[in-house]
């Protein structure tokens, strides 16, 4: 065996044993705890993974391998959500089948993860753009379309037993999550409706059904988009131009769960910042609802008799100066008086361009329009003027607000630019003339029937006021509107819904899955209707139209942990006896952005289908830890251009200076005249001109001031940089506009500058995980990524730090083998100090794992590989039980360790983490410092169980302490136990 660790060897050799004995494919064995260890499954863009990309992978691999040790029986599976834009888009542009990129794009993620050694059970992969898989997706969604939200029950129940309590009593005594508008009905009423009267009636209460909601509506994709999907008003993926438009979708009655996803929050292990989003976004609030009527001097026939409001303040009624209401709101036209149509529909206009997420961060710009209409105060009998205002969405309550300019800061701010009134409600407000106060303290003026009262009896008079006249009630209300379902694309998951005289009926069980359609272009049709409308002949029994949209890419995610425990069920989305089983996932691992989008509708699906009894859990995932965000290091290269002012012209010139020349120009140490003379020195050795016609030119234009220097920045391919210096062949063959580039260099090298940035491409600062495999091996990689920082922060890459983890691996290496290659462990008893040092790692590694500090373990390894080397330890007794610690971060070393110390291959993922034995870090003696008049002369060990008398007598008996007291009689000794012996003379 060669002296130097040969990793490219090792680690093929145990990928392969691995993947050809299916190492880490997991059954259900009682006889064990399960452990379920989750990664967030990636979509597989064509890009592949960056260094980036497996940092979560890695830990969630290092708890499933720690938890294998501890006896549990984990299940690690991988998978991927692999349905999405970029893979249609790219169809769009090529004509190729989604499903092939997508199958290649898988087959490279697979490649890589492999290559890093995660112990995955591949046996369990799971793709959602696989029909075996989305089968069960359709399924799902059929179910939820056969169910209604009770509230009594305070769960989903089957609409059929809805419908025997229609026919029985109508809908007078049922108590369920259905539409705001849905009429009151007596079971006359019920049985004399048509059974499409009765089918009509259904969609109002079905917790999946077909509604007109305003969408984020990208043309240039041809789709609706999620709000995640949207960014300062234009898409992602692309950069198309989104805006606000009324369309008709599947919605899904999410906010019949409102309550209990808030609830549930408490029972979670996951981090207080993803709890608080998910709370905002739910936003339950407690409040009223209040009705004003419409004052129909200015309006329309058409227009309503009263707009209704939702407001947490109805105390603050009588401070009400104005009312706004969404810009997209079905009241505009109608409201809308004759004088104020031009600048009301170019408002209209104008917010169709703005994204939710943009109007609702709004805070300092204001905008709205005037609709020439107003409201009665039901308090005060007072004209309230309506405006449109983009921070009002139709979608969230009524889509109209009452602003209150003294109590609440963005009405204040309105006001002020509208110069309305800002009426004083409580003695207690300060200083609103300057800005809003949103005091409850004091009492109330200007007020009506509330005057002098104090909050709380203030609230409760205009509510019971609101509910005795029938204008409001006191009221719940969730900020959560029901999530859009539908999306006008071809790669996603058919919806298994056929259309008979308007109405949605599902197609039968045993027809599933409703596989995608063959179409011979991915674009819309020519007529505006989503993609599927191009299937030829795509019918229902060749009768009735399909659902031509396809599910959203949060379908499949929604439930995919349940498949991973039953992955080839024909039957069930999974087994009872698995569900039962595996249970939740106890570790899930993913990043943070998911946080109202994923994990927020995942959380959902997992309530409902614990209500209909397929699964046993409340809350899909016990604990939840985001990973931070590695980011890109970029590398710069600096060309040189020249600036006339005279002429205003820029030369770019192909030249390029290295990083401490253009760091001293930035700091005034280099002028323009010293850049012009190494410039011009440059351009004397390499140009045809006479040197005296080049330093003529150049000096006469920087005495006249009219020519500047300044340097361009230029990302450059950080794989071409190592340690800042630039391999400059490889730069000029990297682009073909730079093979002529020439180069100012300090010394001998460019030194390029540096910055740290999001990884992408466009920055030319991804790493790829595979040339550092190849590089420095894989446990190498999985380490360096462990010990850059806690798995929770993002924190910047940086390759040059990774030798430190390579070497390291060396180190372990000569712990087995000499400098020879001749292998050196030894059956022999270990030393106490051997024991010590393998045993504080022990206890170490087992705290910080159990407590996902993935960092401090690595440090912890390097300490005890460090001591063990100091030792020139080689004892088997030691270094067996490091294999095993060392096992979950480098797993390719540790299984060759492993079986050379005799074990039988690949087992060392079956060993037993080793047991910590506190004895072994007791200390039998303790080195006292001796301070004789202040200063410590000595040290001195004694017993640790020594009496402080015995421990005085053998001080003064000592050489050192003699010479120091010069046979003087101390004054005292004073003994401080395990700290120090101060002997005053």
């Amino acid at each position: 065996m060669s002296a130097e660790y040969n990793f490219r060897e090792v680690e093929q050799k145990w990928r392969q044993f691995w993947d050809e004995n299916q190492t880490y494919k997991t059954e259900i064995d009682h006889s064990k705890p399960k452990y379920y260890v989750l990664d967030m499954f990636p979509y597989p863009s064509g890009a592949g993974l960056h260094v980036g990309h497996p940092l979560g992978y890695i830990a969630s691999d290092i708890v499933s391998r720690y938890r294998r040790l501890k006896g549990f029986n984990v299940l690690h599976p991988m998978g991927f959500d692999s349905f999405g834009l970029p893979a249609e888009q790219y169809a769009i542009q090529t004509g190729q089948h989604p499903a092939i990129t997508t199958e290649d794009n898988i087959a490279t993620y697979i490649r890589q993860l492999k290559q890093i050694g995660f112990s995955y059970d591949w046996s369990r992969e799971v793709r959602t753009s696989d029909p075996k898989f989305y089968k069960w997706t359709q399924w799902i969604f059929m179910q939820l379309f056969n169910h209604y939200y009770d509230k009594d029950a305070n769960r989903a129940l089957s609409i059929d037993s809805l419908v025997e309590r229609f026919a029985e009593s109508g809908n007078t005594t049922v108590k369920a999550v259905c539409d705001e508008e849905t009429p009151v009905f007596t079971a006359e009423d019920w049985n004399n409706m048509s059974g499409h009267q009765q089918q009509e009636m259904l969609l109002k209460y079905r917790l999946t059904f077909p509604d007109e909601s305003v969408v984020n509506w990208c043309p240039g994709l041809g789709t609706v988009l999620a709000n995640d999907e949207v960014k300062d008003g234009v898409s992602e993926r692309g950069g198309f131009p989104v805006e606000q438009k009324k369309m008709k979708q599947w919605s899904m009655r999410i906010t019949a769960y409102a309550d209990r996803l808030i609830d549930g929050l408490n029972e979670v292990d996951w981090s207080d910042a993803i709890k608080e989003q998910q709370r905002n976004w739910i936003g339950r609030s407690q409040g009223a609802s209040v009705r004003f009527k419409v004052d129909r001097s200015t309006v329309s026939e058409e227009a309503p008799e009263f707009i209704e409001v939702f407001t947490t303040r109805v105390d603050t009624i009588y401070g009400v100066s104005f009312m706004v209401i969404a810009p997209e709101h079905d009241y505009v036209p109608y409201l809308t008086t004759e004088a104020q149509k031009e600048e009301v529909e170019a408002y209209v206009n104008w917010a169709k361009s703005r994204s939710e997420l943009d109007r609702m961060s709004e805070v300092k710009r204001v905008s709205g329009a005037f609709t020439g209409s107003y409201v009665i105060n039901p308090f005060n009998d007072e004209k309230v003027p309506i405006y449109l205002a983009d921070y009002v969405l139709a979608g969230y309550g009524t889509g109209a607000v009452m602003g209150v300019p003294s109590g609440d800061q963005r009405d204040w701010n309105f006001a002020t630019h509208f110069n309305l009134p800002i009426i004083p409600i409580l003695d207690a407000q300060k200083e609103i003339e300057t800005q809003a106060d949103n005091t409850k303290e004091g009492k109330y003026i200007n007020s009506g029937i509330i005057n002098g009262m104090e909050y709380k009896e203030a609230t409760a008079t205009l509510v019971q006021s609101l509910e005795e006249r029938g204008i409001g009630k006191g009221k719940t209300q969730f900020r959560l509107r029901n999530a859009v379902f539908s999306r006008q694309r071809y790669w996603g998951e058919p919806v298994p819904v056929y259309f008979k005289d308007g109405l949605p009926y599902l197609i039968e069980e045993s027809e599933l899955p409703l596989e995608l359609p063959s179409i011979d272009k991915y674009l819309p049709t020519e007529t505006g209707e989503p993609p599927l409308g191009r299937a030829e002949g795509w019918k229902y029994k060749g009768e009735y139209e399909y659902e031509l949209s396809t599910m959203p890419g949060w379908a499949g995610s929604s439930w995919y942990w349940y498949r991973y425990m039953d992955a080839h069920n024909e039957e069930a989305m999974a087994s009872k006896e698995a569900i039962d089983y595996w249970q939740a996932v106890d570790l899930y691992i993913g990043g943070s952005e998911h946080a109202t989008g994923h994990l927020l509708y995942s959380r959902f699906w997992n309530k409902f289908l614990k209500d209909i009894g397929l699964v046993n859990e409340e809350e899909f995932a016990k604990k939840l830890i985001n990973q931070g965000m590695i980011q890109g290091r970029s590398n710069f290269v600096y060309r040189l251009k020249e600036v006339n002012t005279k002429t205003n012209t820029v030369n770019s010139t192909n030249i390029f200076f290295s990083y401490g020349y253009v760091e001293k120009y930035k700091k005034n140490e280099l002028s323009v005249v010293d850049i012009a003379n190494i410039y011009s020195g440059y351009i004397k050795n390499n140009s045809n001109l006479e040197n005296e016609a080049i330093d003529e030119k150049l000096n006469h234009l920087i005495e006249q001031g009219h020519v500047v220097f300044d340097f361009t920045p230029l990302h450059v391919d950080v794989n071409i940089v190592s340690n800042e210096i630039l391999d400059i062949a490889a730069f000029k063959a990297w682009r073909s506009d730079f093979a002529e580039a020439e180069f100012i260099l300090e010394g001998d090298k460019y030194v390029c500058g540096v910055e740290v940035e999001k990884m992408s491409k466009s920055k030319y600062n991804v790493v790829n995980p595979d040339v550092l495999v190849d590089r420095v091996g894989a446990d190498t990689l999985r380490l360096y990524e462990m010990f850059l920082g806690p798995l929770e922060q993002a924190k910047p890459w940086n390759t040059n730090g990774i030798d430190g983890s390579f070497r390291f691996i060396k180190k372990v290496w000569r712990l087995f083998y000499d400098e020879q290659g001749n292998w050196k462990v030894k059956d022999e008893k270990a030393t106490k100090e051997e024991l010590k040092v393998l045993h504080t790692a022990i206890k170490k590694v087992e705290d910080d794992l159990e407590r996902y500090s993935f960092n401090t373990v690595v440090s912890s390894l390097m300490i005890c590989v460090n001591d063990l080397g100091s030792l020139k330890c080689s004892k088997k007794e030691i270094l067996e039980q490091l294999v095993i610690l060392m096992s979950s971060y480098t797993p390719h070393l540790s299984e060759e360790l492993w079986s050379l110390l005799g074990h039988e291959a690949g087992t060392v993922s079956k060993a037993s983490f080793p047991k910590f034995e506190p004895s072994y870090l007791v200390e039998s003696s303790f080195e006292y410092p001796i301070s004789i008049n202040g200063k410590v002369r000595t040290n001195i060990a004694f017993p640790v169980d020594l009496a402080s008398s015995e421990i005085e007598a053998g001080v003064l008996a000592n050489e050192v302490v003699q010479k120091w007291i010069e046979g003087k009689t101390p004054k005292k000794v004073i003994v401080v136990p395990k700290r120090i012996v101060n002997v005053v003379l």
